[in-house]
């Protein structure tokens, strides 16, 4: 099960960068499209972020893996809850 843990978490490490290829469609860059996918990939980012943390405290998954997952995972989700309160920030007109 712990193996699972970390495949999991690693594959959740790669997942953000294929937002470059997606974004090579015109579509994509157009508004409401691009707010909307901006927006998934942050919350997927901070909810990889958190999974991968519980996963190795309550978990105890501890493994080199896992660590490596865990730090990239915590450094996405940091500068995903960033860029949204940047967003939320300028929605409010501050």
């Amino acid at each position: 099960m712990k193996k699972i843990i970390t495949l999991i978490s690693l594959v959740m490490v790669f997942l953000p960068w294929t937002i470059f290829p997606l974004r090579t469609n015109p579509w994509t860059l157009q508004s409401p499209a691009a707010e909307i996918i901006v927006y998934s990939y942050a919350a997927f980012m901070i909810f990889s972020a958190v999974f991968t943390t519980v996963a190795y405290v309550k978990g105890k998954v501890k493994n080199k893996g896992m660590q490596i997952a865990m730090v990239i995972n915590d450094i996405y989700g940091f500068t995903a809850l960033c860029l949204l309160g940047l967003a939320i920030n300028t929605a409010i007109g501050g």
